[in-house]
């Protein structure tokens, strides 16, 4: 019998860098061609082209990952936030519509985090499923195993975010719909308007 079983989050997932306060130079930016990758749909279904793309890039670079992402696994949301980290990438993650659950993880992975007035982001406790005839003694054992991978990922999220653990838990229980400028009052992300008339570009790039 193969019984798949992926925990999906519908949920919350060192510092968090100051404002820049002034732009780079154009030539530091010719040296260091910027790339651009965009996040969206569900992790689950896109994961093996995301891992590829995030592995193809060169390590240390730097670029942008634009976020519109309702979740889905949170191994995939795991790998990608790893991949972030290990491989050294300077990233700008910017949540322009929806990020929620598993992609919070890879968001708050970015060196640098934007949202705007309008961006929404679901954070509430991980959530598993299972096919139904999963047999008594593999649902006990991963209801065990589940228990403590929820207890790592709360404070995993946080480790990401900078941020004490408390603040998350405000958000992921029971859960909560947080808009981004609560994500901003809360120190997480700094706000951009696409609408605005100014260039936002240039505060991203002014990382």
């Amino acid at each position: 019998m193969n019984t798949k079983r992926r925990p999906r989050t519908l949920s919350p997932l060192k510092s968090y860098p100051g404002k820049s306060s002034g732009l780079r130079n154009q030539g530091s930016r010719d040296r260091e061609p910027a790339w651009e990758i965009a996040l969206s749909g569900d992790l689950g279904d896109k994961e093996s082209d995301l891992v590829s793309r995030i592995v193809d890039l060169p390590r240390g670079s730097r670029g942008t990952i634009f976020f519109d992402s309702p979740g889905g696994s949170v191994y995939a949301g795991l790998t990608l936030a790893s991949l972030i980290r290990l491989r050294k990438l300077n990233v700008a993650g910017v949540a322009l519509g929806e990020c929620s659950s598993a992609a919070i993880l890879p968001f708050a992975a970015c060196k640098h985090r934007f949202v705007t007035t309008y961006t929404t982001l679901l954070f509430h406790p991980i959530r598993w499923q299972s096919e139904d005839d999963v047999r008594f003694e593999e649902a006990a054992e991963w209801a065990r195993h589940f228990k403590i991978m929820e207890s790592d990922f709360d404070r995993l999220q946080a480790q990401l975010f900078g941020c004490d653990q408390s603040v998350l838990d405000q958000w992921t229980r029971p859960g909560k719909f947080v808009s981004g400028q609560e994500l901003v009052d809360a120190g997480l992300a700094q706000l951009i308007d696409p609408f605005a008339d100014e260039d936002q570009w240039q505060m991203i790039e002014a990382r």
